[in-house]
C-alpha cells in the first residue's frame, strides 16, 4: 500500500489525523482504537465484582501503631470508618436479600496541625488495606472550565495508582490534602466568582457523594476525539485533611458563647489548635465550608500537636523510622550508624523550633546527614559511624571506628 494511503482499518482514519498507525498483517490500526479496545477490555474485567476481604478495626488499628506514634483517637476513628465503608461495600455486593436498609457512604476528614500525620495515615491505611491509592492537592483544583487542575483529574490519578484497572480503582483511596485551603473567601456573596474556593467545593460534591465521571485516561481536558473512562465513584473512599488554621479560635468563640452563666474558670478554657476534639458542623461552616460539603464528610478526626516525647518516638520507634531508613541506608554501605540518645534530643529541639511537626525530622537529619554520607563512601575500612551531640550543634565530624564496639 502506498504511504499516501495508509489508514486505519477500524476507524477509516488517514495517518494524517492520527499519532501514529500500529502495523499488522496487511492491515494498521491507530492509537485512539488501541486505547478504545482497552477501555473495553477493562470495562468487561471490571463487571465481575469481587467481595473485599474484611480486616476488623482492631486489627486495622494494630497496623497503624506500627507506623504511626500516638494519635489513638484518629486511628481508631478511621479504623471503625473504613471498615464500615468495606462493610457496605460488600452488602451492596451481597445477593440483595438484606436491601431494605441503605447504607450510606462515610467519607474521613482529618483535622490537625502541618506534620501531624494526617497524609501518613491515609497511605498507611492503603498499603494494610492492598487497595490503590492517590493523593491530590487540593490548592490546584479549580472548578471545571477555568485555569487549572480539573477536580474529576484526581480521578485519574487514582485510575493510574490501579494500573488503569477500572474495578480496583472504583475500591481505592483518595486523600485530599489542604482541603481547608479551598474554604470560601468570605462568608458575603461576591461579584467575582470563587473558582478555587466555593467553585471547587461545588465540584467536589457529586464524586464525594457517588457518580459516574468521564475522565480522559491520561489526564489533561476533554475533547471530543479522545476516549474517556466511566469510573462510578460510589464505592471509593475519600479522605481529606487540612491544617485548618484559626479554626481553634471559632471554636473558642463558640465555646464561650455557650459558656455564658458559668464561672470565670469554666469560661477561661480554651480549645486550642492541637485539640480539636470539640469541633462541630457549625465551626466548620463559619470558617467557610459549604453545608453540602460537610454532610459528604460525616467522619471526623482529630489529631494532636505533637509534644517533645512523641517527636522523639516518631524519628525511633516505628517500622519505618527515620533512624532505621538512614541505618539501613549505612548498612549498603557495610558502615553501622549509631546517635547518641543527646544527639537524638537535639535532633528533636531543632526540629520543634521549625513548627512543621514530623516533616521537620527528616530536613534536620538530612542536614546532619548530608557530610557524612559524603564522605563515608571515600572512606575504607570503617564499621562504625556515631553522631554525637557536637555532630548535630555544632557540625563535628562523627566518631568513625574500624573496630567492634565493646560493651
Amino acid at each position: 500500500m502506498p504511504k499516501a494511503d495508509l489508514h486505519c482499518y477500524f476507524c477509516g482514519s488517514k495517518e494524517s489525523e492520527v499519532n501514529y498507525l500500529i502495523e499488522g498483517d496487511e492491515a494498521y490500526i491507530c492509537d485512539y482504537c488501541v486505547d478504545k479496545a482497552n477501555l473495553v477490555i477493562n470495562e468487561n474485567n471490571s463487571s465481575k465484582s469481587s467481595e473485599f476481604k474484611l480486616k476488623p478495626p482492631k486489627e486495622i488499628k494494630d497496623y497503624l501503631d506500627t507506623h504511626i506514634i500516638g494519635q489513638d483517637d484518629a486511628k481508631k476513628i478511621v479504623s471503625v470508618a473504613v471498615y464500615n465503608h468495606f462493610k457496605r461495600i460488600n452488602d451492596k455486593n451481597s445477593d440483595g436479600s438484606n436491601q431494605d436498609v441503605t447504607l450510606e457512604k462515610s467519607n474521613i476528614l482529618l483535622v490537625g496541625s502541618t506534620g501531624t500525620g494526617k497524609t501518613l495515615l491515609a497511605r498507611t491505611l492503603s498499603e494494610y488495606l492492598q487497595v490503590p491509592f492517590a493523593i491530590a492537592d487540593a490548592t490546584v483544583l479549580t472548578e471545571a472550565g477555568y485555569v487549572g487542575e480539573d477536580v474529576e483529574n484526581i480521578l485519574v490519578r487514582l485510575y493510574q495508582a490501579a494500573d488503569c484497572d477500572i474495578a480496583k480503582t472504583e475500591m481505592g483511596i483518595i486523600y485530599i490534602d489542604e482541603i481547608d485551603k479551598i474554604a470560601k473567601k468570605n462568608a458575603s456573596t461576591s461579584i467575582t466568582r470563587d473558582v478555587s474556593g466555593e467553585g471547587v467545593q461545588q465540584s467536589l460534591l457529586k464524586i464525594l457523594e457517588g457518580t459516574e465521571a468521564h475522565i480522559p485516561p491520561k489526564g489533561g481536558r476533554k475533547h471530543p476525539e479522545q476516549p474517556l473512562v466511566k469510573i462510578d465513584t460510589s464505592n471509593i473512599l475519600f479522605i481529606c485533611g487540612g491544617a485548618f488554621q484559626n479554626l481553634d479560635k471559632i471554636i473558642n468563640k463558640r465555646q464561650n458563647q455557650n459558656n455564658i452563666g458559668f464561672s470565670n474558670d469554666e469560661k477561661s478554657k480554651t480549645i486550642t489548635a492541637s485539640n480539636f476534639s470539640h469541633l462541630q458542623p457549625e465551626d466548620l461552616v463559619q470558617f467557610g465550608f459549604i453545608p453540602e460539603l460537610i454532610g459528604r464528610l460525616p467522619i471526623i478526626g482529630s489529631l494532636d500537636y505533637l509534644t517533645k516525647d512523641a517527636l522523639l518516638s516518631i524519628l525511633i520507634d516505628p517500622k519505618n523510622s527515620l533512624l532505621k531508613q538512614y541505618q539501613k541506608m549505612f548498612s549498603l554501605e557495610g558502615v553501622h550508624l549509631d546517635i547518641t540518645p543527646d544527639a537524638l534530643q537535639e535532633i528533636v529541639d531543632i526540629a520543634i523550633k521549625r513548627k512543621t511537626g514530623a516533616r521537620a525530622l527528616r530536613s534536620v537529619m538530612e542536614r546532619i546527614m548530608l557530610d557524612i554520607m559524603y564522605e563515608l563512601p571515600s572512606i575504607q575500612d570503617i564499621k562504625y559511624c556515631t553522631v554525637t551531640k557536637d555532630t548535630v550543634v555544632k557540625g563535628s565530624k562523627p566518631i568513625y571506628s574500624k573496630l567492634k564496639k565493646t560493651a
